[in-house]
């Protein structure tokens, strides 16, 4: 029995049951009691009927797959992001084509075509911006996009804000209460919308507890480890000695700790450093990372919230979007203490 239809056939007869029925429990409906259901499952299991799924899409319209386009596989904040995402999905029957932009935009163009060959439902971008002309690519074939941090709802479209402002004022707040003035800020690449609202928090922290901004004591890194160690050695190497430092992201935090390490300086008696993601790794450094956590199931549900929303919208002309809001919470462990100056 080499075709789909034949197969189909084949498990509703093992199943006493009709084909429609079949592809119902197949494709999840709520109109097969669960006792048919199971009965399908068991010949569909004795007959090894893996039903052709883009078959499926050419009858229903529907793939049955989205898409989730994000910065770097190699952050363990994607990954775990990736996981959240793809489990809410299998829970709903869908799948998750994962597209990786490694920070940069030419890539975004070969994760848009590979989204389209697939004839994805709805496209989670947990990256940075996208150009318009490429919004206008998925927004003509009516494919809700939802975004995290950049652009504005509007038809088709959602977004997820993550609080980042608050997240780095709740640092800031951190390091002033432990009598910190001299505070460094290892940024993540300027180019990428999060990168800069994290930046602009520092900068308006700064003024709000009037203390000097210092050119030596701010450099740009790449999110990564090596950027942070790099970025770490320029502020050491300045003289303008800080008694603390925030960073962008947690590998940013981790490579920034290796330098300091390497200078031989203790954390936290001799300079304080926050991290920003709170990804699993940051628990077991040494010490153990201080750090700002974003709710990763809490971000993937909301995307995924929004998606399939517009998935089950009856309405051929796309919905207006939502906003859906998402707060960082401070985190405290061993990499933040008092300052103390006389060893500065």
């Amino acid at each position: 029995m080499g075709s789909t239809n034949m197969n189909i056939k084949a498990v509703a007869r093992r199943a006493g049951v009709s084909t429609a029925t079949v592809s119902r429990t197949i494709n999840g409906s709520d109109k097969v009691t669960p006792k048919t259901a199971e009965r399908v499952r068991r010949a569909v299991e004795a007959l090894q009927f893996y039903p052709d799924t883009n078959a499926r899409s050419l009858g229903s319209g529907r793939s049955s797959l989205y898409g989730l386009i994000i910065s770097d596989i190699t952050n363990p904040f994607f990954p775990e992001l990736v996981k959240s995402f793809e489990d809410i999905s299998v829970e709903h029957g869908q799948e998750v084509l994962v597209a990786n932009t490694n920070y940069d935009p030419a890539r975004m163009e070969s994760c848009v075509t590979r989204m389209m060959q697939r004839k994805v439902d709805g496209v989670a971008i947990m990256t940075s911006e996208m150009e318009d002309r490429l919004i206008k690519v998925f927004s003509h074939r009516n494919i809700p996009l939802v975004f995290m941090d950049v652009g504005a709802p509007g038809p088709g479209v959602s977004r997820v804000r993550v609080d980042h402002a608050a997240g780095v004022a709740m640092a800031m707040d951190h390091l002033v209460e432990l009598g910190h003035s001299k505070i460094a800020f290892i940024s993540g690449p300027l180019g990428l919308f999060s990168a800069r609202t994290r930046f602009e928090a520092f900068l308006q922290s700064l003024e709000r507890h009037g203390l000097q901004r210092d050119p030596a004591l701010i450099q740009e890194a790449n999110h990564r480890a090596d950027g942070g160690h790099e970025a770490m050695l320029r502020i050491l190497n300045s003289g303008a000695k800080p008694t603390a430092v925030v960073a962008s992201n947690d590998l940013t935090a981790i490579g920034a700790m290796g330098a300091i390490h390497e200078r031989g300086l203790r954390i936290p008696e001799e300079i304080s450093i926050v991290g920003y993601d709170d990804i699993q790794l940051s628990a077991y450094t040494q010490p153990s990372l201080t750090t700002l956590r974003l709710p990763r199931i809490e971000i993937a549900t909301a995307a995924f919230r929004a998606l399939y929303k517009s998935l089950q919208s009856q309405t051929k002309k796309p919905q207006i979007g939502e906003d859906y809001d998402v707060q960082p919470t401070l985190i405290l462990r061993r990499s933040t203490g008092p300052a103390n100056r006389s060893h500065r």
